[in-house]
């Protein structure tokens, strides 16, 4: 016969630390939501000083109208990256808060 087993083996999961209160799971959600705002705010920035140098003269670019809302589509921009995974600051920065809350 061939070398496989019929058995199937169920992959191991680490176990995961448990919310012991429905207080814990809101802190938890909270730090969650803060280090995703946070990631975005760091994208907004970035990317606000990104396009600073771009220029949309021309017959559809430029304009007061273009430099106010600049600021609003980075912002835009940043929220979905950041809720798409982003960058990978904001997993670092939730694990930072839930050892300074001590709920590691």
């Amino acid at each position: 016969m061939g070398g496989f087993s019929p058995i199937m083996v169920a992959p191991t999961l680490t176990p995961t630390p448990t919310a012991t209160s429905a207080a814990e799971l809101a802190k938890r959600g909270q730090i969650q939501q803060v280090s995703r705002d946070f990631e975005a705010s760091f994208l907004s920035v970035m990317m606000q000083q990104m396009f600073a140098g771009v220029s949309t003269d021309g017959p559809f670019g430029g304009g007061a109208g273009e430099e106010m809302f600049r600021s609003v589509l980075t912002d835009a921009m940043a929220k979905q990256m950041a809720r798409a995974g982003g960058i990978g600051i904001a997993p670092s920065v939730e694990r930072e808060m839930l050892k300074l809350q001590g709920l590691k």
